[in-house]
């Protein structure tokens, strides 16, 4: 059943159509794609509101503005209706057609094997001031100690501290 209702709108895709939306403006651009829930894609999309001028209690006037959207993903939600404006343009056609375009993965820091030169392979070095390292003996186990006056009695954990077998308390007696 959702095919012969997908078809009707089917034969429509690369017409020139008019959206109107929820909030009365008017959304005129090349019909690319929907899906079930009325989601529509324009491409070379132009926006139509009309705008009225009030002074008082009268209204002056009633002016139509129009800017230029681009490509717009509508949610079928705010969509009321759609109607057809134009028929494909031959040119359009092609322009828009699958596979006019050249896809190319966007950049992520990975070079390909073959981009790699001497410069890449050496490995970085860190460690200077001001590059967010910590002095050197910060980090490592025993770098900083407790001045002696807050050094805990030997054989009890300092406050906060977890003994190696995860329990505060020692297991009970039997």
């Amino acid at each position: 059943m959702s095919m012969i209702k997908s078809s009707k709108m089917l034969q429509f895709i690369n017409w020139r159509m008019r959206a109107t939306l929820t909030d009365g403006r008017q959304l005129v651009g090349t019909f690319l794609a929907f899906d079930k829930h009325m989601n529509l894609v324009l491409a070379e999309c132009e926006e139509h509101r009309k705008i009225k001028k009030k002074r008082g209690s009268k209204m002056l006037e009633e002016r139509e503005e129009k800017r230029t959207l681009g490509l717009v993903l509508l949610r079928g939600e705010n969509v009321v209706s759609v109607q057809v404006e134009a028929p494909p343009q031959q040119d359009l056609k092609t322009s828009l057609a699958p596979g006019a375009g050249r896809a190319v993965a966007a950049g992520r820091g990975v070079l390909p094997p073959q981009a790699v030169t001497a410069a890449h392979a050496q490995p970085m070095q860190f460690g200077g001031r001001g590059q967010g390292m910590p002095p050197p003996g910060a980090m490592a186990p025993g770098g900083m100690m407790p001045p002696p006056g807050m050094m805990p009695p030997p054989g009890m954990m300092p406050p906060g501290m977890m003994p190696p077998g995860g329990n505060m308390m020692p297991p009970p007696r039997k």
